[in-house]
């Protein structure tokens, strides 16, 4: 790929003397979706914190052209790079409202204005603006993998690090889910999509990395690793891998 807005060289973490990632080689282009796949423990989590700040590593993280390998995860933050973590992490006893305006705050700590943030949210996902008044902890599943989504939309990322936004959805909600990540694209943000559902993670996403052992084994654009056969083999099935080209 050519260079994106985000750039990964050589990042590696480990836990203790346990490397998790090693060698690890990814690019996601300006208003792109690129998809990381592969089994359940092979690094994909890891490798989202290790970008993000949340675990150390060494290696290279650039976001458009400008090293943040040595900056903390509120400096990346401040920068334009925002992750969603599987556990979506919302303050259960607050408003949809008010998590959403936690999202906010590095624009408010610099006195951008944000409030027209708010509109752009509820737009994408109407269902919270129907609930805006509701503590977050009352919400269902997908009700509260949109709030987590939001928040992050509030700060107005320019690269999105989503983990598992389909985890414990059921499969209605997940189609309605990833279709709302693809649909993301139209407003600017670039994508990093760590997906359980291989088969719709490759359908939404331009290009795509697959991950094993905590290295990448196979990279791509995302229909050309879809019709890999080890691909097929390991994540789809004959029927699977010849759907990801067709829409539902």
């Amino acid at each position: 790929m050519t260079t994106g807005i985000l750039e990964v060289r050589n990042l590696a973490a480990s836990y203790g003397r346990i490397a998790a990632i090693a060698g690890i080689e990814v690019s996601v282009g300006a208003g792109g979706i690129v998809s990381v796949v592969g089994p359940n423990g092979a690094g994909k989590t890891t490798l989202l914190n290790a970008i993000a700040g949340l675990l150390p590593a060494s290696g290279d993280v650039l976001l458009d052209g400008e090293p943040i390998t040595r900056l903390p995860t509120e400096a990346r933050l401040a920068r334009g790079l925002c992750l969603v973590s599987e556990r979506r992490e919302l303050f259960s006893s607050m408003t949809v409202e008010d998590n959403l305006l936690l999202g906010a705050y590095s624009l408010y700590r610099k006195r951008i204005a944000y409030k027209e943030n708010f509109a752009q949210v509820y737009q994408i996902f109407p269902r919270l603006h129907e609930r805006r008044g509701q503590q977050a902890g009352t919400l269902s599943g997908g009700e509260r993998q949109m709030l987590a989504i939001g928040r992050a939309l509030m700060c107005r990322p320019k690269m999105l690090l989503l983990d598992e936004p389909s985890l414990g959805l059921s499969p209605k909600v997940t189609k309605e889910m990833l279709g709302t990540v693809a649909m993301l694209k139209t407003t600017g943000v670039s994508i990093l999509l760590v997906e359980q559902n291989v088969r719709s993670a490759l359908r939404i996403s331009d290009y795509a990395y697959v991950l094993e052992t905590g290295a990448i084994t196979l990279s791509g654009p995302a229909q050309d690793v879809a019709a890999d056969p080890c691909v097929i083999n390991s994540y789809l099935g004959a029927t699977s891998a010849r759907q990801v080209a067709s829409p539902e």
